[in-house]
């Protein structure tokens, strides 16, 4: 049986002794599997191809190579300083299987306190380890550690052409989390820059029928969908079942909600400004604060059976459209309804303490035991009520 120590080309360092057999094939099958390459060729010391496996002779030396021209590590220095950096500049790195050909002036003057400074400033210092072809290894993202090399060259951030745009982002930050590795602290600037531009701009576009119908959907009839400070301007949500929904703070400005169920929902602060809401189901309805200034709210439906009251205080519904509409027992008080438009309403039991009724329509409404202490009737018209107005019921 013969035996020879094997090599990767152009180094004399961590061979391999196998036993050969067989065919050529054969050897080089070893090889690549000894020397963790994919070896195609055989060179004895002196630079000879072995095409014959009967060629080769007990306890000779030889260096296996991936295709290249032999490389002698005894008479040709500079390949083999290439190779392991040991006496050069050059220095070639296996990032993950990929390898990098380098200076190490690159790697250190850019970015003196980095990882990669203090791992190649001095020979050896780090005691780095090598692959059989002598490539220093580092155990990082090939994919993200390029740009950050590309910079350590030249002091600009360059983006490889084959990175799509709408995923720029999450390569930006795969190459920030690989600078704040190797401590890169210069390119992580950048990095944060180029994240914040690549984000696409705020969408603040009103929420169309479409969209909101899909949500509702996708939640129990009972269950409060939280819609605060959504902008639903303009949209069409007329006849839509939107009970128990939380619009606190909503764009529900010219809107139209005309026959839609919005009992029990929160409107509290809302912008109904200019919305249509005639023959809405307004039941048990939170309205605090909310400004519905020109809204239409034509025979719309305040009041609940089980006695749950509309809350509409402190309204801002200036010119407000209301004609017809049912609100047993609302409160409405210090509400804003100057020339507003409450022909024919049920305002029995209503609390309109404090409310400005300026030039309002009241004709044929119905007041009983309505609470209008305090309220501003200055111009309103009281004509064809339903039940007289008792003296007691306003002090103004």
């Amino acid at each position: 049986m013969r035996r020879v120590t094997l090599f990767v080309n152009g180094s004399a360092r961590n061979g391999k002794v196998v036993a050969v057999y067989g065919t050529l094939s054969d050897l080089l099958s070893v090889a690549s599997n000894k020397l963790g390459i994919k070896a195609t060729s055989v060179y004895n010391g002196k630079g000879g191809l072995i095409d014959d496996i009967a060629l080769i002779r007990d306890d000779d030396v030889l260096f296996v190579c991936e295709g290249e021209p032999f490389i002698d590590p005894q008479t040709d220095g500079r390949a083999q300083e290439e190779l392991t950096g040991s006496h050069t500049d050059w220095l070639t790195l296996n990032v993950g299987g990929r390898y990098f050909t380098t200076t190490r002036s690159t790697l250190v003057n850019k970015e003196p306190d980095s990882m990669l400074a203090h791992m190649f400033k001095d020979k050896d210092a780090w005691g780095n380890k090598q692959d059989p072809r002598g490539a220093f290894l580092i155990d990082r993202s090939p994919e993200y550690f390029e740009p950050i090399l590309n910079y350590l060259r030249h002091g600009q951030l360059i983006v490889n052409d084959g990175i799509n745009l709408l995923g720029s982002t999450a390569f930006f930050v795969g190459v920030l989390e690989e600078a704040r590795f190797f401590g890169i602290d210069s390119l992580i600037e950048h990095l944060e820059i180029a994240i914040k531009n690549s984000q696409p701009a705020e969408d603040h576009s009103p929420i169309s029928r479409k969209e909101f119908v899909r949500f509702l959907l996708a939640t129990p009839t009972k269950s409060e969908l939280r819609c605060q400070g959504l902008n639903f301007s303009g949209a069409d949500l007329s006849r839509l079942d939107l009970r128990y929904i939380n619009f606190k703070m909503a764009n529900l400005s010219r809107c139209n909600l005309a026959h839609a169920n919005l009992c029990c929902a929160n409107l509290e602060r809302a912008d109904l400004s200019g919305s249509v809401l005639d023959c809405a189901n307004l039941q048990g309805v939170k309205m605090l604060c909310s400004n519905a200034e020109g809204a239409s709210l034509k025979g719309c439906n305040f009041e609940d059976p089980s006695g749950l009251k509309a809350n509409l205080e402190g309204k801002f519904l200036p010119g407000v459209d209301m004609e017809g509409s049912q609100m047993t027992g609302i409160n409405l008080r210090v509400a804003t309804l100057k020339n507003a438009k409450l022909k024919n309403c049920n305002l029995r039991g209503a609390t309109l303490a404090g409310t400005d009724l300026e030039n309002c329509d009241l004709s044929g409404c119905d007041l009983q035991e309505a609470n209008l202490r305090g309220s501003n009737v200055k111009g309103a018209i009281f004509e064809e009520m339903l039940t007289p107005l008792h003296m007691s019921q306003s002090v103004r």
